[in-house]
Formats: structure tokens, sequence, C-alpha cells
């Protein structure tokens, strides 16, 4: 189940105020819910017996009417609803007095209906917003040249259209004029903004930088890059869910057996002369001990255990389903801006170039006197970088900045040019051989290579790269130990700086230069290829391969609701670390889970094979059925220990699924 109703550390109610307190079938599994603890205190303090059972019974009223309800719906298009069988179950139980057993089971329904019913709502909402991104208005131009502020819907292929600095762009289309740098990591997932001019691609719903630009309308609203992400989700979405489809043709036959020698085992010995009441207590108590209440906690316990345990180290994962997702993981893809880096230029080195006698010291507090009025990434990577190593810097005079260019300044009795080296140096200038091989050299080893020029002359290439997440290495090693297939690192980055961070992370599988919807095929390739992937990834453009993985994990440092909801699950703690030791968890919940199936099968099978060859006593059927649901409730429980993780982070048994 993709979304979830979990929310993060901090936030016990987000859930409740994001809307999910408005659900029906939430209110009705509180209610139902509390009636049952109430019936038990009220039972347990010796209570008068009419006091509990009636709270039992309220209990089966709030929780069982609405899948009744459904079951008979079913029935009436001749199908046998698993939540009718459910029902029948409980009222069974109720009318030989057993009304524990068949208020604990509409509780475990009732909550699981509900839990669902929230994941839905909340990955439904999450969609929408992914719309806002785009701008409700735009700025046209009529064939006048006038300006006027229109609806992004209302435009149409061929339009011109405005955009201002900090504006966010109103549709895909290409420049026509003027140049800027955009910030298109909601849609490429690059670090980094993107320098734009006339004959350049630009994205709806990305940010425009310090430049003014005139965008011709290439695509319809309805055409977008963000309106055909929300369509992936949705399909993705799609695609999960018919995967469920083999769980519901198991309830079905389930379903129709147990109806089916119910239905014998109180009619065969009714015609052959037995009385009434024995008839029926031996059927009711085949449905006692045949209900797959054990079952269901034979399952749960362990996977909700290890959910608990995750997010007490910082993984929310959204769902028992979700965990059991995870244990089946044979292959892991990784976005890379964001998830193996940490999202923000760091300044790396600063390369003088012949000729030049200052310093690297002294270059660092001339480029940063220059670039501290500008707020480009880049120019906050430099000062970032003179104020880590205590600088006094001069005062600048005269700044200026130029949109895609760069920027200039008088400092410390010099002028300082810092920019793009396509502006900085063209063919003719002095030195501009030298300069363009260093740059070369520096692009090709994954920086972004900014020239500084003193007085008109190069004197400098700083190298700028996104900083590797800590952790990031060792977190790879420890997957390629504990999954067979090597990892797979998808970025939107271009292929040199993709490659000098997989050199750094030990990954050796590289796709780059991928928007979002190549990041889908890529996943989906896997998929044909016979792997089962989880994706790790942090912004908007990850949402759709997020949302197609077996498995999608999110970076919950990002600010993208989008990608928190289409996630599967969520590093809260901004660690990779989590991500194997979440991997081997999941497989130890599942062994646990395996093992108590077959406790459970075990002793449903003994009792029921009791019931129906012998003479199985009532309160024996009742204690075994009990018995058998503390023994795998209390095995499955045991991942709640501290030291539960400890021993996935580092059990070598964990080598292999």
């Amino acid at each position: 189940m993709s979304g979830g109703g979990a929310c993060g550390p901090g936030r016990p109610w987000a859930w409740w105020q994001s809307g999910a307190g408005s659900l029906p079938g939430v209110r009705w599994a509180i209610a139902a819910t509390g009636l049952f603890a109430a019936g038990g205190v009220c039972r347990l303090a010796g209570a008068p017996s009419w006091l509990w059972w009636g709270l039992y019974l309220s209990c089966y009223a709030a929780g069982g009417w609405e899948p009744g309800l459904d079951g008979l719906r079913a029935l009436r298009e001749r199908t046998l609803d698993v939540d009718l069988l459910m029902v029948a179950a409980v009222i069974g139980a109720a009318a030989i007095g057993q009304v524990f057993d068949g208020a604990l089971l509409i509780v475990i329904f009732a909550t699981s209906g509900a839990l669902e019913a929230v994941a839905t709502k909340r990955t439904a909402d999450s969609v929408r917003t992914l719309l806002d991104l785009a701008p409700e208005k735009a700025t046209r131009l009529d064939p006048a040249g006038r300006e006027e502020v229109v609806e992004t819907a209302d435009l149409a292929v061929g339009d011109v259209i405005v955009v201002r600095p900090g504006e966010r762009i109103g549709a895909d289309g290409q420049v026509v004029d003027g140049a800027s740098d955009v910030d298109q990591a909601s849609i490429t997932g690059e670090s980094l903004p993107v320098d734009k001019q006339a004959g350049d691609e630009v994205f709806a719903g990305t940010v425009n930088g310090a430049g003014v630009l005139r965008v011709r309308v290439g695509s319809p609203a309805g055409e977008t890059v963000i309106a055909r992400i929300v369509a992936m989700i949705e399909q993705a979405s799609a695609t999960k869910a018919r995967a469920q489809l083999f769980i519901e043709k198991v309830e079905q036959r389930y379903s129709v057996v147990m109806v089916a020698a119910t239905l014998a085992l109180f009619v065969i010995p009714l015609a052959l002369g037995q009385d009434l009441r024995g008839s029926l207590l031996r059927a009711m108590t085949f449905m006692i001990v045949a209900s797959p209440c054990a079952v269901v906690l034979a399952t749960m316990p362990p996977l909700l255990a290890a959910i608990a345990t995750a997010g007490r180290h910082g993984v929310l994962v959204k769902s028992a389903v979700v965990m059991e997702q995870l244990a089946d993981v044979t292959q892991v893809a990784f976005d890379k801006t964001g998830t193996l880096t940490e999202g923000r230029p760091d300044l790396t080195h600063i390369r003088a170039l012949p000729g030049t006698s200052l310093s690297e010291r002294e270059l660092l507090t001339l480029a940063t006197a220059a670039e501290d009025g500008s707020e480009h990434p880049l120019g906050r990577a430099v000062t970032a970088a003179a104020h880590g190593k205590g600088l006094r810097l001069p005062l600048a005079a005269g700044f200026t900045a130029v949109p895609g260019r760069g920027v200039r300044a008088h400092v410390a009795g010099h002028l300082v040019e810092i920019g793009s080296p396509t502006h900085l140096l063209p063919e003719t200038a002095p030195g501009a051989g030298a300069s363009r091989a260093l740059v070369t050299e520096l692009e090709d080893g994954g920086h972004t290579a900014v020239v500084m020029l003193l007085d008109g002359r190069p004197a400098a290439v700083l190298a700028l790269a996104d900083r590797v997440r800590p952790g990031a290495p060792d977190a790879v090693a420890r997957l390629r130990a504990l999954i067979p297939a090597p990892p797979v690192l998808l970025t939107g980055d271009n292929p040199r700086a993709a490659a000098r961070l997989a050199a750094q992370t030990g990954i050796t599988d590289v796709r780059a230069g991928l928007v979002p919807e190549h990041k889908v095929d890529a996943v989906r390739e896997l998929h044909q290829q016979g792997a089962r992937v989880a994706l790790i990834g942090d912004g908007v453009n990850d949402a759709p391969a997020l949302a197609t993985a077996h498995t999608g994990i999110a970076m919950g440092d990002t600010g993208a609701d989008l990608t928190l909801e289409a996630a599967d699950a969520v590093i809260t703690r901004d660690e990779l670390a989590a991500v194997p030791t979440v991997i081997a968890l999941a497989r130890r919940a599942r062994r646990l889970v395996i093992a108590n199936l077959a406790i459970a099968a075990a002793f449903i099978a003994v009792l029921v094979a009791w019931d129906l060859l012998g003479d199985l006593p009532l309160p024996l059927g009742v204690a075994g059925h009990e018995g058998s649901t503390v023994i795998v409730g209390l095995n499955g429980l045991r991942l709640l220990r501290g030291v539960a993780w400890q021993r996935a982070a580092g059990d070598p048994t964990e080598r292999r699924p």
C-alpha cells in the first residue's frame, strides 16, 4: 500500500488534522476500539455481565456494521466477501458465549480498514497538490506586445509569456528572449540552477532566477511534465492495487470452504438425529477454532513490532504491506541529488592559473568579497567556504550580477569577475587555452567549474560539487553485501557528475541525464528483468519512480509532500545507513511471520481435526484458540526489544533474501 496514515516524529496528530478524522471508517474504528477496551476493563473489574456484554456488543455494531453491509452487497453480486465471514464468525462467537473473541476480531478488521482509508485519502490529496507547483496565472503577451494576466489553463501552444525574477514558470516551452538561471530541481532533480537563454527548454512549475525570460508555450496545461508526473503516479498506484487481486482470490476460496464446512457441521448431524443445541455447538466450535484470528495475529505482531522499532530509529514504514515488500527487495536504485548527496553545492578547491601570483587563500578572499552580495547558490557556496575558514573580507564596490553570466565587483583595487566559463573565456581572451583546459579537466571530474578574472585576465578556476552525504559509501557497501544485484544510480544530473559520485560511493551501474519519465522507464526495465526494486529518492521529480518501484523510500528532509506520500517508507533522520538496516529488519520480521503462521496453522489443524473427528469441548477449543493467539503474539513482539535494530544492523545471517 503506497502512502499511509502514519505521521513523522513530533506530529502524533498530524494524520487527524490532515482530514483523516473526517473519514467515517476512522471514527467507527476508534469507537469500536474504545468500546472493546471499556468492555475488557469492566469484565476484569467484576462489573455485571450485562454491562460488559453490552459494551462488547456495541463494539460489534460500531466496527462490524460497515463490513457486514459490504459483505451483503457482495452477496448480491454472487461473491462471498471475507468481511462477511468475519461478521458471521463474531456473531457465532457471541451466540455460544465467546463474545470477547468476536470483539477482538472486529477491532482488528475495523482498524485495518481505517488505516487503508487514511492512506488512500492522503495519497490522493498529495497528488492533487503537485498541480499547485504550476502557477494559476501567467503574464501573456498579446499580438501587439502588451502584457495581460491570464489563467495558465488558458495558455495555448505558441503563446509567449513573460517570467520575472522569482516567479514560477507557467508552462512547458522554449526561451525566445532573455537570460536567467532556473531552479528546476522539482523536475530534473539537479542540485544547481541551470543557465537558460534563447533556445533552451523550460518546464512549468520551475522557479526563475534573477533574469527576465520570454517563453513560447510548447505544451497545453494538460500535457506538461508536471501533469504527466501526476498521471504516472496514478497509473503506478492502480497497478499496485491490482496486484492485491491474488489475496482476494485466496480470501474468497477460504470463505466458501469455511462457510460450507460450518453449515455441513450444523445440518448433517441435525438430519441424522442429533439435537439442535449439540449440532449448533459443534458448528460454532468449528467456526471459532477455524477462524483466522490466530493467523491474523501471527502475521501482524512481527510486522507492527518491526514498524515500531524502525520508527524509533528514524524510519517511517507506512504499513505492514510495505514491511513485507522491504523483505522481498532484490535490487536498490538511488537518486543522486539529496539522496546520496546533501543536495547543495560545496566549494571543493580553487585552482590558480599560470601567471597568478596570489595564494589560494587570497583568491578565496577576493572571490568571496565579490560574491557576498549574490543570491546564487554557487555564490553562497563560495561565501560559506570563506566563512568556514574565518576569512576577513574587504568591502566590495560596484557589485553587479548578470543572470546566466556571473557577478563583478571592485575589491581591494582589483576588478573581480566570477561566472560561467562560456561567457568569461572567449576564444580570443589572453590565457584562454590553459583556462579552458583546466575547466574541461574539472568538468570531466564531475565538478561545476566557475572562472575568476582579475582585472580582465583569468586568475583561477573554482571547482564546486554536491557534497556526498556522510555514510553514503558505507550504506552502499552494506547493501552490496545484503542484496545480490548491484545498486543502480538513476539521476537527472549530467554523466560526468554522476560518474564522479558513483566512484565515490562504489556504484558501478550509472544512468544519468534522466527526466522523471525516464526514471520510471528504468525502474520498469529492472522489474522486467525480474528485480524487485527499492528506489531511494528525495524530490518531486522522483515521485513517479517511487510510486512505480516495488518499494519507494524517501529521504525525509525533502520538503516535497508528494514525494513523502508517493513513497512507501521515509527516512526521517536523514541517515542512509538506515536503508540496509530496515531491509534486514524486514527479513527478520518475515521469518517470524513464517514461524507464527506455522504455529497458528498447527493449532488450527489440530483443533479442527479434534472437532471433526472427536468431541472437542468448547472451553478447550477456546483455550487452544486463545493459547495459539497468545503464543504467536508474544513471539512476534520480540522485535520490539531494543536489540532488534542493532541485530538487524550487524546480523551476518541477513545476507540474502
